[in-house]
């Protein structure tokens, strides 16, 4: 009699018992699915921030301005090979709903510090040229249908233009980018900095914060404080970072995600524990005499409770394995749906394997106890419970 016969018809005993079983494994490993998606679409940024970038804001706030002068004084710092400036524009297309990340830059000096962008040559040129032109990512322009040659009205919620204060800012779409870094944000709209700043009713010559590149990543920490000692005690105090801590900051805005991920996976596998657990014990006792048969026609201890610990595993890695499954669909039908509002929202194979561990640990754990039992049982106690 074969193993995996033995281990079918433990399993098939009660069926309605394994089924439950079974379904509550699998919605713990598509939730484990789920919150991992949304724990990357946040964490994102930190993931694809570049080591040797350093993000040099307001000491005070990202909100409060910096003057446009910074840049040459941080560029003839030792260790810094470039810097450019970014601000936040906040304005909405058509309506309040219809949120994305604009911000003007200098278009050659924003590509030359993202080079994951990858943007054609005749769109960086029209770009340099067009006085209100703009670039968008991939998933912005799907989202609202846009193509290159269209004007996109923008209405302002901060930045209004000098003696057009009700009116929107208008901006001729020049190109459409995209990246080949998995997970990179497509939705951010991009436009000309010296058009920005002719326009604008007021804060001319000041700029949101900066994106500094640093020649040896080992020395981010030094120079990133070389920065802010050149500019203290002056009228704008910085506060300079890497970049992956300054978007894992802004990410925490909203509150520790990988905490609140963490605490709500580690309470469902606790409960999954002790649903499987109890599962597993119960088929056991219920199995006492079968047992003792099986040892009294010679199967050694050690082959019992392998065969208990396999049916646990059985049971688990396979409902943990469909979970998972499920969670890769949801995925794949879900991303492109929210790709232009969360473009980290995938899940990642280091997640799917990170869950298949998991999975086979709580198989093992649940069918400890239970085979630790059943190799232990004496053949002779067992027979009289038949």
């Amino acid at each position: 009699m074969s193993s995996l016969t033995l281990i079918s018809a433990a399993l098939r005993r009660k069926k309605a018992r394994t089924f439950l079983t079974f379904s509550s494994v699998v919605f713990a490993f598509l939730m484990f699915g789920v919150l991992s998606m949304i724990r990357s679409a946040f964490s994102m940024g930190v993931d694809l921030a570049g080591e040797d970038r350093l993000v040099v804001r307001h000491r005070v706030s990202l909100f409060q301005l910096l003057p446009q002068s910074y840049e040459a004084d941080m560029e003839e710092l030792p260790g810094v090979v470039d810097a450019m400036h970014m601000t936040w524009f906040g304005g909405v297309y058509q309506d309040p709903q219809n949120f994305f990340m604009q911000s003007p830059v200098v278009p050659a000096e924003y590509l030359d510090m993202y080079p994951e962008i990858r943007l054609s040559e005749e769109a960086r040129t029209r770009w340099i040229e067009t006085r209100n032109g703009a670039v968008v990512g991939r998933a912005t322009a799907e989202r609202f249908g846009w193509e290159v040659g269209d004007r996109v009205p923008i209405q302002p919620t901060i930045w209004q233009q000098e003696g057009r204060e009700d009116e929107a800012w208008e901006f001729e779409l020049v190109g459409i980018y995209h990246s080949d870094v998995e997970g990179f944000d497509e939705t951010q709209m991009l436009f000309r900095y010296d058009f920005f700043d002719e326009t604008r009713s007021f804060g001319r010559g000041q700029v949101g914060w900066y994106a500094v590149r640093v020649n040896d990543p080992e020395r981010a920490a030094e120079v990133a404080a070389s920065i802010d000692r050149l500019f203290q005690n002056s009228a704008a105090e910085t506060k300079s970072e890497p970049e992956g801590a300054f978007a894992a900051g802004f990410a925490n805005q909203m509150g520790n995600i990988g905490l609140i991920v963490t605490s709500i996976l580690g309470a469902v596998f606790f409960t999954i524990l002790l649903v499987s657990g109890n599962t597993m014990a119960q088929s056991v006792r219920e199995r006492v005499g079968e047992i003792g048969l099986l040892k009294a026609i010679g199967f050694t201890a050690a082959r019992v409770q392998r065969l208990v610990l396999f049916e646990s595993l059985t049971l688990v890695t396979s409902a943990g394995f469909f979970g998972l499954l499920l969670a890769a669909g949801l995925a794949a039908v879900v991303q492109p749906m929210f790709a232009a509002y969360m473009p980290g929202l995938f899940l990642q194979g280091r997640d799917i394997f990170i869950g298949l561990g998991l999975a086979v640990l709580t198989g093992l754990v649940v069918g400890f106890f239970p085979a630790r039992r059943a190799m232990k049982l004496r053949t002779a106690f067992a027979l009289r419970r038949l």
